[in-house]
């Protein structure tokens, strides 16, 4: 599109906006009538651990919100040279789960308690066994009743509980909702009804009524919408919040705050029954949309969450997957600088993502478990990364590369062969994330390791904020009637390109080899853990 036709979108207000809280960054996206991406603002943050909890402050939050518009109004002007003034319709959304409890006056009772956190091991078991359907323990749900458990102060001053794309919505608009993908991971859904599960409601009642708790759980809910719901407007509080310079418009409609699986699912067009898709990043999930219900639902490694249009998910998440990774390749950008040879961050991860397919299938003996913190699904509750390798193992950067990568898709592996024997056919897999931005690597590597074929969109590397958009167009340009579903194909996804890898049969061969040391390795680490507690 013209830059004319651009400059018209924008002055008219016929462009759509998604924020995306990401674990690392801050992303806004804006895009054009046609739904084509024409503008781009980041901020970049890091979670805190502080008194035993993965957190970022409240003001962190507020403050990355304005820094990411101001940037994204920056790169409006500088490649239009138009002040971003208004939208026809925006959306925010955010990593999912965690908890945000607020009192009736709206104060936040304690800090953020990000997904990130195993802190619940007890309520998520309890709530499991209660239920009969597996409660993971980043679930706000399992946040509550912990703190209901251990007999927290706050807990009876609870007004009102949401995630953090809830809470950020919530300051826009004055509206306490979320989309029905988002709630997922607050409460079980109902998917026959679109709402939450009123058996595992009135269960849950009775088993704190006799805890000193006044409240009933569905009061503190968020209430939930579906795709193409109008989320309320933004507010001239609002406004004034998101861009402190008095320049943007109050008014326009919000759609349903999100969690980063939702739009990653819009982003890649994996919302019908049969898709699935892999999002990766600090964490790392795959979604494959179910069109048959699953014979147990108590199966730890799989968690049972919708689509933003309500149909269920199986969701495998694992809570780590690049920052080890991250790591070691900062400590070869430091090592450049040191020797005087700097690096630019795409040139070395580029490189050092190739060499990777230089090395040895299995990695030549080396072993990585990259757990920064707890990973449930490998039975880990802290998290110590390790690096280990055989007396005879063959260590060069190839093969130290190629260990990272497979140990970035190793915990999610686990999961998605539970699905196999679930009879939950994947046919396909898209995927999306910065580790994804070097052609042919990682996604080679995620398809040996999912024995599955991995697609790779042009339009992946703007990710969930991108598919926020789409969401927010969605909203306000389609039919009555049209499914979402016919919305991301006719409307959205019709021509653009795709790169497909099928995974080899060396490299599965090597990925299954690599993964039986990691299993191994992965005793050790609990171990370790032990020791250290």
């Amino acid at each position: 599109m013209e830059n004319t036709k651009i400059v018209s979108d924008i002055t008219a207000g016929n462009t759509t906006l998604g924020i995306e809280y990401g674990s690392t960054r801050i992303k806004a996206v804006l895009n054009d009538s046609g739904n084509d991406p024409i503008a781009i603002g980041t901020f970049d943050w890091e979670n805190s651990f502080k008194n035993g909890y993965w957190t970022y402050s409240e003001e962190e939050i507020i403050q990355g919100l304005q820094a990411c518009f101001a940037s994204l109004k920056e790169d409006v002007y500088a490649k239009y040279r138009v002040n971003l003034c208004k939208t026809g319709a925006l959306g925010v959304s955010a990593m999912m789960h965690g908890y945000l409890p607020f009192d009736a006056q709206g104060t936040l009772l304690v800090p953020f308690r990000t997904w990130r956190n195993t802190t619940t091991t007890r309520a998520a078991a309890e709530l499991s066994d209660l239920f009969a359907f597996h409660i993971p323990e980043r679930w706000s749900i399992s946040h509550i009743y912990q703190a209901i458990l251990d007999e927290e102060d706050h807990v009876g001053r609870i007004s009102f509980f949401t995630t953090l794309a809830g809470f950020v919505h919530w300051k826009l608009t004055g509206e306490k909702v979320l989309s029905i993908g988002d709630a997922s991971g607050m409460f079980p859904i109902d998917t026959a009804c679109g709402d939450y599960d009123r058996d595992k409601i009135a269960k849950f009642n009775v088993l704190v009524a006799d805890k000193g708790v006044s409240w009933k759980i569905e009061d503190l809910l968020p209430t939930v919408l579906t795709a193409g719901a109008c989320a309320g407007h933004l507010t001239e509080v609002g406004a004034h919040l998101l861009d402190p310079d008095g320049d943007f418009e109050a008014g326009c409609p919000l759609c349903p705050p999100e969690g980063d699986a939702g739009t990653g699912m819009i982003a890649t067009n994996s919302v019908a029954p049969g898709t699935g898709n892999v999002s990766a990043g600090t964490s790392v999930f795959s979604m494959v949309v179910l069109d048959h219900a699953l014979k147990d639902e108590t199966v730890p490694e799989i968690d049972l969450v919708t689509t933003p249009s309500g149909d269920p998910v199986a969701m495998v998440h694992c809570n780590n997957c690049t920052s080890d990774l991250n790591e070691w390749i900062g400590l070869f950008s430091d090592f450049c600088t040191l020797i005087g040879q700097d690096q630019s961050k795409e040139n070395l991860y580029s490189t050092l993502f190739n060499a990777a397919l230089e090395g040895d299938k299995d990695a030549g003996g080396l072993i990585s478990i990259p757990f920064v913190s707890g990973e449930t699904v490998m039975g880990v509750q802290i998290g110590f990364p390790l690096i280990m390798r055989r007396q005879n193992a063959r260590l060069n950067v190839s093969n130290f590369m190629r260990m990272h990568l497979m140990a970035s898709f190793a915990a999610l592996a686990i999961g998605n062969r539970t699905l196999k024997h679930e009879q939950v056919k994947i046919d396909r897999i898209y995927a999306h994330g910065g580790i994804f931005k070097t052609p042919k690597v990682a996604q080679s590597l995620l398809a040996a390791a999912l024995e599955a074929p991995v697609s790779i969109m042009s339009t992946a590397g703007e990710g969930g904020a991108w598919g926020q958009a789409i969401a927010a167009a969605y909203m306000m340009r389609h039919k009555e009637g049209q499914s979402l579903v016919d919305f991301l194909s006719k409307e959205v996804f019709h021509g653009i390109e795709s790169s497909t890898v099928d995974p080899t049969e060396a490299d599965v061969r090597g990925f299954k080899t690599f993964f039986e040391s990691f299993k191994k390795a992965n005793d050790g680490e609990k171990n370790l853990e032990q020791a250290f507690s």
